[in-house]
């Protein structure tokens, strides 16, 4: 029987884009879509990469806000066009909190319970405390329907005939290690002890988490809207800090998101020769890196800049819709996002027929110096996170100084009154890597920009020149050129830092190399 409507005012404009499809709702329907299915075959679950990892991040987070429940959202779906949303990536804050990662679970929430002592009073911040314990997680999710419910074939947001089987609680439990429960329970959850146990939740992620939070601290007397904004704030700010220093299960995935991402710069390379012949030769590259990375990974950690020419010298170059031509550089940056949600991010600048030109060497190389100039500067003792970059563009100076092209000596644009090299290096040299392809970007400067560099923090060094082909103070030989090189780099146990990235080719000798065995370019 086919739903019927006086009249079109009648339904909410929400509900009106159904009324492409033919709605059956006949209790004769209902009995017999739920009936005669066998046994659900699913695959043992597999423990999450974080799971045996989450009990000591939780002690981390939680010693700072000791006798609190802190609720992290996931997130939810967002609209592409009508009734067509984005893929789900849940909240960076979530996924390292859970382990969860590929587009699983959206709406859900995780909630660190505060611990409490025998007599069930939240363990304090006092001494004897210290190390020890504070929270247990609790992920709450939308968990798999039985197929005698009507979400089960008509919810095409979640029901399993639209978008595959959901997990059950059992499942959950096994791969996260953590209590699971279903999603209409978290409401009975935040209310519990209202008043008494104060309560944190990270804004601006999931709208009907942030109101039924705000809807517990009103009945409870607590402060609502502005006045808890500062409190929310530093729970974000500390969830974001927390991965500043990334431990073995974060690194282990950090190095195989670059693994990834070097046979998606090898899969460009060999579409280099059909991409020439392409009027837009730079969607073609940019394809088969998006293939590569949906293929072996979750896919892209960011758009791809695929910068053939003068594009290379925008920075943020997207578009990829220009010819990539013979005899010109294209500057490549790309990073696979593993199903952990982790990603890579690597910048190449490649000769599009496999040859480096005089000119283009001289760009290359004087780059080139800047990398080994940060990595080193990372590896002396004390280092801090912008050493690093005053190292790298102290190397790309000396090059613009030997060229003849500063407007004023090295030591005077390197000054705080000068910064002439900006027209031509204009962004910073680091980034801190991880979740997000720029992790850790709620951390204060001093525990940034000023901090000395730990073990586990993970960056990117990625200095560039970048000389626009209508640059006048430029000689004509170098206009149009932009090369950027950037490897994601680790600090060790003892201090040294390593180059994740080292199996990727940079060297000129070695990116040539490179380029011919795999398109059988003439060898040098």
């Amino acid at each position: 029987m086919e739903e019927n409507l006086t009249a079109a005012e009648e339904q909410p404009l929400k509900d009106r884009v159904n009324n492409r499809s033919r709605r059956i709702g006949s209790p004769a329907f209902r009995e017999f879509i739920g009936s005669g299915w066998g046994e659900r075959k699913d695959p043992d679950p597999t423990p999450s990469h974080a799971r045996d990892f989450l009990a000591a991040r939780y002690q981390k987070l939680g010693a700072q806000f000791r006798g609190e429940r802190l609720v992290i959202p996931a997130g939810n779906y967002k609209v592409r066009s009508n009734d067509c949303d984005y893929r789900f990536r849940a909240h960076s804050a979530f996924a390292h909190l859970t382990g969860l990662g590929g587009e699983l679970e959206p709406d859900a929430a995780l909630v660190l319970e505060p611990l409490t002592d025998k007599e069930g009073t939240p363990l304090e911040n006092a001494p004897e405390n210290a190390g020890a314990a504070t929270h247990r997680g609790i992920v709450f999710f939308r968990p798999q329907a039985p197929r005698s419910s009507e979400e089960f074939y008509a919810d095409s947001t979640y029901g399993e005939f639209w978008v595959g089987p959901r997990m059950t609680l059992s499942q959950m439990e096994a791969i996260t290690g953590l209590q699971a429960r279903p999603l209409d329970t978290l409401p009975d959850q935040l209310a519990k002890d209202a008043g008494i146990v104060q309560l944190r939740v990270i804004r601006g992620v999931d709208t009907s988490l942030q109101v039924a939070v705000e809807k517990v601290r009103r009945e409870a007397g607590l402060p609502t809207g502005e006045d808890a904004r500062g409190r929310d704030e530093k729970l974000e700010e500390a969830a974001s800090v927390l991965r500043l220093q990334k431990d073995a299960a974060e690194v282990k995935e950090l190095e195989h998101a670059i693994a990834v991402t070097k046979s998606g710069f090898e899969a460009m390379i060999r579409a280099l020769p059909r991409a020439t012949q392409h009027h837009r030769g730079e969607r073609v590259i940019e394809g088969a890196f998006q293939a590569r990375a949906r293929e072996e990974g979750n896919g892209l950690g960011y758009d791809t800049i695929a910068a053939s020419g003068n594009h290379a010298n925008t920075l943020h170059w997207i578009d990829n819709d220009g010819p990539v031509c013979e005899g010109d550089l294209i500057l490549i940056d790309a990073g696979v996002e593993a199903d952990s949600l982790y990603t890579a991010d690597i910048t190449r600048t490649l000769p599009v027929n496999g040859k480096f030109t005089p000119v283009q060497t001289k760009v290359y190389n004087a780059v080139l110096d800047a990398c080994e100039a940060g990595l080193a500067q990372a590896n002396k003792p004390g280092c801090k996170f912008k050493d690093v970059h005053d190292a790298a563009v102290a190397a790309l100076v000396k090059h613009l100084d030997a060229w003849g092209v500063l407007p004023v000596s090295a030591e005077q644009t390197l000054s705080k009154d000068g910064g002439e090299y900006r027209r031509w290096m204009p962004h910073g040299v680091s980034h801190h890597l991880g979740l997000d392809v720029h992790d850790c970007a709620l951390a204060a400067r001093d525990m940034y920009m000023d901090a000395q560099l730990e073990p586990g923090m993970c960056f990117t060094i990625e200095p560039g020149l970048y000389f626009h082909q209508d640059d006048q103070l430029l000689p004509e030989e170098l206009r149009g050129i932009g090369v950027r090189i950037e490897d994601d780099v680790l600090v060790e146990a003892d201090g040294s830092v390593r180059r994740l990235s080292e199996d990727i080719p940079r060297t000129i000798e070695d990116v040539e190399a490179w380029m011919a065995r795999l398109n059988e370019y003439p060898a040098s």
